[in-house]
């Protein structure tokens, strides 16, 4: 609740101050005018572009009332079917996603990483923290497709791959989910991949299993077996507090279909490298020409045009 009030405040007090902010504007505008003063009518022009983005903020803000978008996002990516395709893609998909992450002055924290088999990832879960991050990340979930020449093909074929996004919100330590220790499988084994000697010399990797559900989360990030266990715990209580929210809320749907769902029918997006250069949303019919800057993590439009069009 005190997160809550707090964020309300913080609105609040950013609204005030840019209404305060544009009445000021307004004064110096009027007296530009008067006196036929072309560098204020300059500095007022740009102090109004400043504004109007400030504006756009704040009114991205407003739409982000869900309980949980104030907290921060739990991020997994899957490679889709099609091997070393697939999941170069899926380390493309990352690579956009860290650089959002750090665009918004966000937190990035790794939890697990599987490396592909000859190049790429097969699946990542990383957290974005910071305000709202679970409320603009949210939109991303689905499949996320790609149409290229094949650089890992020498006839230069076209090729279409496809990778999975799924989104959580981070759990606040005053959100207690009981997980009964019977219902738990935890198996331990040796990490695979990058990170040393010391990776494949101990057992530190951590799986859990949630027996009722089937739910399965892993982490092998961290040099110690006891950190691994406390991230994937909190994976796996992020995934269950929405299975929980999916019978309440039907609102929340989207976000709780299983994978096998979102993994075959759920396409949201298309990114075109391939006969000509496009990133098309198809939930908003949303077209952005500019594929470098998208794949460099300027995501923004697709994220404020669904929250828009949910409004």
């Amino acid at each position: 609740m005190l997160k809550e009030r707090t964020a309300i405040s913080n609105k609040i007090d950013r609204f005030k101050k840019l209404w305060a902010d544009l009445e000021e504007n307004q004064i110096l505008l009027d007296l530009a005018v008067e006196e036929s003063d072309a560098d204020a009518l300059d500095e007022v022009a740009q102090q109004s572009g400043e504004l109007d983005i400030l504006i756009d903020q704040l009114s991205l803000d407003l739409l982000l009332d869900g309980a949980e978008d104030p907290k921060n996002a739990i991020m997994s990516i899957n490679a889709g079917a099609g091997g070393t395709e697939a999941q170069d893609w899926a380390e493309m998909l990352f690579r956009m996603y860290s650089r959002w992450i750090e665009r918004r002055g966000f937190k990035f924290e790794m939890i697990d990483f599987q490396p592909g088999d000859e190049a790429g990832i097969k699946s990542v879960t990383f957290t974005a923290g910071g305000d709202n991050a679970f409320g603009y990340l949210k939109s991303e979930v689905g499949v996320h497709r790609l149409v290229r020449i094949s650089p890992f093909n020498a006839s230069g074929k076209r090729h279409t791959s496809f990778a999975s996004v799924f989104v959580y919100p981070e759990l606040d330590a005053e959100i207690v989910v009981d997980v009964d220790d019977k219902d738990l499988r935890i198996d331990v084994f040796r990490a695979s991949g990058a990170g040393g000697q010391h990776v494949n010399k101990t057992s530190s990797a951590v799986r859990i299993t949630h027996l009722p559900t089937g739910i399965v989360v892993q982490c092998q990030q961290e040099k110690s077996q006891h950190r691994n266990k406390d991230l994937a715990m909190k994976v796996l209580k992020a995934r269950l507090y929405q299975v929980e929210r999916k019978k309440q809320d039907d609102k929340m749907q989207e976000l709780h279909d299983s994978k096998e769902d979102i993994a075959w029918g759920s396409q949201i997006r298309s990114y075109v490298l391939h006969p000509y250069q496009m990133v098309k949303d198809h939930r908003i019919n949303l077209d952005v020409g500019n594929v470098n800057d998208v794949l460099d993590g300027g995501i923004d439009p697709f994220i404020e045009g669904v929250l828009l069009a949910k409004k």
